[in-house]
This record gives C-alpha cells, sequence and structure tokens, in this order.
C-alpha cells in the first residue's frame, strides 16, 4: 500500500514515493498520526493513532479511483455538561484544538475492496483489509505432447 496524499489542518499536502523504503518522515508541526502498515497471507492491517477520538469523528470510504481514503476530524468546541454549567464556563488555559487529516493509500490489486473492516478502540483505529484469495496453481507439471 502507498500513500497518495496526506492532507494536514493547513491543507498542504505531501507526496510519499514509497510507504515501506524504510524512510522516517518528518511530521513536525502536522496533525499526522502514527502509522502501522502489517501483512500477513490473509490480509493487510493498518493501526493508526487516534488518541481522543471516537467512531464519528472517521469517514473511511473506497474513492473512484479505488484508493481507499481515511478522515479524521475531531472538533473541541467550548465546555461540555449541563447548559447552566456552560454559562459559567470559560477556559484559563486551552490546549484542546481542532484538528482533521485525510489519507489516501493506493491498494494492492490482490485486496478484497468488499470486505474491508475498521474499528476504533484504546485510541487506534483499525483497518483491516482482506487479501483475495489466489487461485489454486496445480502441483504438478502437466506436458504437452509436441505432434
Amino acid at each position: 500500500m502507498l500513500p497518495a496524499k496526506r492532507f494536514n489542518q493547513f491543507g498542504l499536502t505531501d507526496f510519499f514515493n514509497d510507504l515501506f523504503d524504510g524512510r522516517s518522515y518528518d511530521k513536525v508541526g502536522t496533525t499526522a498520526p502514527a502509522m502501522n502498515v502489517m501483512e500477513n497471507d490473509k490480509e493487510y492491517k493498518l493501526e493508526i493513532a487516534a488518541p481522543g477520538m471516537c467512531k464519528d469523528d472517521f469517514v473511511i470510504h473506497i474513492n473512484k479511483e479505488g484508493n481507499l481514503v481515511i478522515e479524521m476530524e475531531k472538533k473541541n468546541c467550548g465546555c461540555k455538561g449541563k447548559e447552566e454549567e456552560k454559562k459559567d464556563c470559560k477556559y484559563l488555559r486551552k490546549e484542546f484544538s481542532y484538528s482533521k487529516f485525510r489519507q489516501t493509500l493506493l491498494l494492492p490489486d490482490n485486496v478484497d475492496k468488499e470486505n474491508i473492516d475498521a474499528h476504533v478502540a484504546n485510541g487506534v483505529l483499525k483497518v483491516i483489509i482482506p487479501k483475495l484469495e489466489k487461485p489454486k496453481v496445480e502441483d504438478e507439471i502437466k506436458k504437452i505432447e509436441v505432434k
């Protein structure tokens, strides 16, 4: 899987050549969360750091080009609680802020796009992308007679 485009809260775009080339990308000053990509015989697994996020903060879809798009948006708007408590609420210090992230991943040809699964728990978004079953190759070599 290759990241196509990553958008941070400032609308800037980073282009990466290859996710698996071992390079470390500088994320200072962006809201791009850390991402792990794993693979086994049956599936690809993505883990994306999402502390404080809930399922309603995510939109995940396959776009027209067949790429996986993961969007996260978190708004921390004002004081929460009962109405009478909100009236008396004022921040003395506020470090929580609005954050938005969108990542487009180019999917390999061997994935089952119809059965992608995603869930968030304990501050981590997990996306499971199953692989298509490989056609069984016959073990025997078929000899063709030359006439």
